[in-house]
């Protein structure tokens, strides 16, 4: 599980601590959590800048709705439905794996004020970074 830290200020990914984390640890899949739970952050949430350094230009997202979504709708949408004054989204059961040089996949699940997800993602690095490259969420009963 991934929790905040009591008395820490400010949404940092660093204010971050990962907690029974499974899963091949390296720097990759470091790397990549550390991208995700940024782009959990209201804060960055609410940047169209920060997003689009987190953001692959060819990412694509199946949304817990259904949804399909691109790039600039997903950033478009984020940046402007975001209050910084919500609950913060609870991650826990974060699990990752690279599968290939520079490709890793995260898996978790998401708590945004009860509404339950399991979430898939697929990082890439390039030249600019880490950047989040696909990524589903399927609602969840349990």
């Amino acid at each position: 599980m991934i929790t905040r830290e009591p008395g820490r200020p400010g949404p940092e990914a660093t204010d971050y601590r990962l907690i029974g984390m499974t899963g091949e640890h390296d720097d990759s899949v470091q790397a990549a959590i550390e991208g995700e739970i940024r782009l959990l952050d209201p804060e960055v949430r609410s940047s169209a800048v920060l997003l689009d350094e987190l953001i692959d230009p060819e990412f694509t997202e199946i949304g817990a709705s259904g949804r399909l979504w691109d790039r600039d709708s997903m950033i478009t949408a984020l940046s402007r439905d975001q209050d910084a004054s919500a609950a913060p989204i609870v991650v826990s059961d974060m699990k990752g794996r690279v599968l290939a040089p520079g490709i890793v996949h995260l898996t978790y699940v998401s708590d945004a004020d009860g509404r339950r997800a399991r979430r898939s993602s697929i990082w890439r690095r390039s030249e600019q970074g880490w950047r989040l490259y696909f990524h589903q969420g399927t609602l969840s009963a349990d």
